[in-house]
């Protein structure tokens, strides 16, 4: 067993898939020589050459439709976008190029590739480089979407996703990047998309949460079981397709539900996650779901402005006890 980072971890999944298969291929902005902007490919061009780990021009349009045309074609690209705020510089190649490619041509071609991209929510880097866009490509038919949220996840689902011949959006958090697991090195760690993860068990409410509110919603359970409260957290782990099987069975439990997200509430994930318990689970709900978000206003500049808008563990404890009162 070894101690990895999240960011580690992603690293380790693009060696190994890079090594089982010679056309899977990495490009992006600084993931050669720099080693990613990050970290996150970090020896990557020296073991693989720079025919496979390149850097590519500032143009996040150009970069994503090389990645169709490669895919096409038989390779397996990893595309690196920066920061998902730089996603509307690409939209139209992801959401009507690479999502409807295999739709379009009768299933002529698969689109075997993988958009990675990062978000900074409470990383105190301003309204451009902190949006939780999610909902964006969730919304969009032919695209997989997944967000994971320990190292293991990342690993397991990045190694996935590059072997789906489906076009696969990649969500990382920056602030978890730094989270340290202990993983088998020899263990191949696979886990599949559209499914997800309770990263707690609970009785008396679920509490359903993304990205860095996972580990919000656990610190608030750890106050919370100190009053003698249980609350169940559920990491969806995949944005699209969303495991609604997991999250009814524990509604159905525990009758009570709070949707925890560090996007907008107004038409996002979290938004549509209530809804759908409200269509599965109407019957078996004491109260009303609730969500738990952002106000609907612009990332603002600097840590402590972020952290006084998005939702923390006193504040998700406080949601708890209200639908339980």
């Amino acid at each position: 067993m070894t101690s990895k980072t999240y960011c580690w971890a992603i690293v380790d999944a693009m060696r190994e898939e890079m090594e089982r298969d010679p056309n899977v291929f990495l490009i992006g902005e600084d993931v050669g020589t720099a080693g990613g902007a990050f970290g996150a490919s970090r020896g990557l061009q020296k073991a693989f050459g720079p025919l496979r780990v390149r850097d590519t021009p500032i143009s996040e349009e150009i970069i994503v439709g090389l990645a169709v045309g490669a895919a096409m074609t038989g390779k397996r690209p990893v595309v690196e976008i920066m920061f998902m705020d730089f996603f509307g510089l690409c939209l139209d190649q992801i959401a009507n190029q690479a999502a409807k490619m295999h739709y379009l041509y009768n299933g002529a071609f698969t689109m075997p590739m993988v958009i990675r991209t990062t978000v900074a929510v409470e990383m105190g880097i301003g309204p451009h480089h902190s949006q939780m866009l999610e909902a964006w490509v969730g919304h969009i038919p032919g695209l997989k979407v997944v967000m994971p949220t320990t190292p293991r996840d990342a690993k397991g689902l990045l190694k996935t996703a590059i072997r789906d011949n489906n076009p696969v959006i990649f969500i990382e958090h920056l602030g978890l990047h730094r989270m340290k697991e202990d993983l088998d090195d020899a263990e191949e760690i696979l886990i599949p998309i559209g499914k997800a993860d309770i990263k707690r068990p609970g009785k008396d409410v679920t509490v359903v949460a993304t990205g860095l509110m996972v580990q919000k919603s656990l610190d608030a359970a750890k106050v919370l079981a100190a009053e003698g409260i249980e609350i169940e957290v559920i990491d969806p782990r995949s944005i699209s397709p969303l495991d609604m099987d997991t999250i009814t069975a524990s509604v159905r439990k525990t009758n009570r539900a709070l949707v925890v997200t560090s996007a907008h509430k107004p038409f996002g994930f979290g938004s549509e996650v209530a809804a759908e318990i409200m269509d599965r689970a109407f019957y078996d709900l004491d109260v009303p779901v609730r969500r738990l978000t952002p106000p609907f206003t612009p990332q603002p500049f600097g840590k402590g402005f972020e952290k006084f808008l998005h939702p923390d563990a006193d504040r998700i404890a406080a949601s708890v006890r209200e639908l339980l009162a």
